[in-house]
């Protein structure tokens, strides 16, 4: 048998054929660019793009420009460039979106396992997940930034003060949905005949859990994960945009639009240029999970 048919006849391995079928979903390949485009925009922008630094008289004579080829995306009232700010302001509002995905995910796996396997949990976990999605989210998340804004600035400082408490606020007030689809896998997975199988030979349930159900529900963990960061964004943007958000001197693109909402029917260019990054964002994310969900499901990726 030659080489060729060889390699024809080999099987196709699970990762060549998630790939395969997330190529074919032209939203999701369409997501990827434009999110990594985004990417490349806001970490390795400020490498390629950097405006000299202007004195107090120099800012003041370039305020409120409009976009040109010295400053692509105009000046702000400060005599800002506008598109150093953006990058600036991506690489924040993207880092937001992902840890505080990374710590919700991680509370609503842990919540759903819990919930699923564990009879006796069950009712409880589930009833905690039913307050915490009645609870408003965001009169709950501008409390509790109210409250402990101010503290974590005098321990950690304004910056890192603020990036702590906005990204642990919106993280544990957005696992409650993917606890539920945890759960939901959980109870069908663990009456699975190697589930059975396992613990009729006294394997305990943190071997059982680690070894069989967490890596069965990785698909649907995925998908929430891509939607989870969409949702962070949008929620920080809303708390940036209400003037609870960032300091100042500390830009996101909801910081941004806050802004330049003053300035918007003079210059335009102030709002959309940063609601355009958000839009863009939460599209390509939530084309990303759908393509994600079809690649992960077998039924769909056999056709």
């Amino acid at each position: 048998m030659t080489d060729t048919n060889m390699a024809a006849s080999r099987p196709e391995t699970f990762r060549a054929a998630v790939w395969a079928q997330f190529r074919k979903h032209k939203g999701a390949v369409f997501g990827l660019i434009v999110l990594g485009l985004l990417i490349l925009f806001s970490v390795l922008g400020p490498l390629i793009w950097a405006p000299e630094k202007l004195t107090v008289v120099e800012a003041l004579k370039s305020k409120n420009l409009g976009p040109s080829l010295t400053h692509p995306m105009g000046t702000d009232q400060l005599g800002r460039d506008q598109m150093q700010r953006m990058m600036a302001a991506g690489k924040v509002s993207l880092a937001v979106g992902f840890v505080a995905m990374i710590i919700a995910i991680f509370l609503g796996t842990l919540i759903g396992v819990l919930a699923g396997y564990f009879r006796r949990l069950d009712g409880p976990l589930m009833r905690l997940t039913d307050m915490f999605l009645a609870l408003p989210l965001i009169p709950l998340l501008l409390v509790m930034v109210m409250l402990f804004r101010d503290d974590l600035s005098r321990t950690m400082g304004p910056e890192m003060g603020a990036f702590v408490l906005i990204v642990f606020a919106i993280g544990v007030t957005s696992w409650m949905h993917a606890a539920r689809i945890v759960r939901g896998e959980v109870l069908a997975l663990k009456e699975r005949e190697y589930v059975l199988a396992s613990r009729s030979i006294g394997a305990t349930p943190k071997r059982v859990i680690l070894r069989h159900i967490l890596p069965n529900v990785v698909s649907p963990v995925m998908v929430a994960a891509t939607l989870g960061v969409a949702e962070a964004i949008i929620t920080e943007s809303v708390l940036s945009f209400l003037g609870l958000g960032f300091p100042p001197d500390f830009p996101t693109w909801g910081r941004l639009l806050f802004e330049g909402l003053e300035y918007m029917q003079l210059y335009p260019e102030r709002v959309i240029f940063p609601g355009l990054a958000i839009s863009l964002t939460v599209l390509s994310v939530n084309y990303i999970g759908d393509g994600l969900r079809d690649a992960l499901d077998p039924r769909i990726r056999g056709r």
